[in-house]
């Protein structure tokens, strides 16, 4: 699966994406910079630059990405959208499988 996050800099996307790596909840995350959010929150209209973390995981680790996610996230309410893979190159997800933890 893909799962999006959204973080508010450099420093904790980085973070969040050595945990995922290094605890073998993801093989790979990119980290997008010069992301702009528009969204509303408490009621309200607001933005704000951001970085966007683009994590690759099993499906069966999405419980356990998204707490470690929660835990290291400074936001209340941490963005994380969880997206099916529904095909992919043979070796990409042999590799993939290879170098997560189910």
């Amino acid at each position: 699966m893909v799962v999006l996050v959204t973080v508010p800099d450099a420093s904790v996307g980085e973070s969040i994406a050595q945990a995922l790596l290094s605890e073998r909840l993801a093989a790979c995350v990119n980290r997008v910079a010069g992301v702009r959010s528009l969204f509303r929150w408490q009621g309200k209209l607001d933005s704000a630059d951001e970085q966007l973390l683009v994590v690759k995981a099993r499906r069966s680790a999405l419980p356990k990405v998204e707490a470690r996610v929660k835990q290291l996230h400074p936001y209340e309410v941490p963005e994380l959208l969880a997206l099916p893979v529904v095909a992919g190159g043979a070796a990409y997800l042999d590799w993939l499988a290879a170098e997560t933890d189910a």
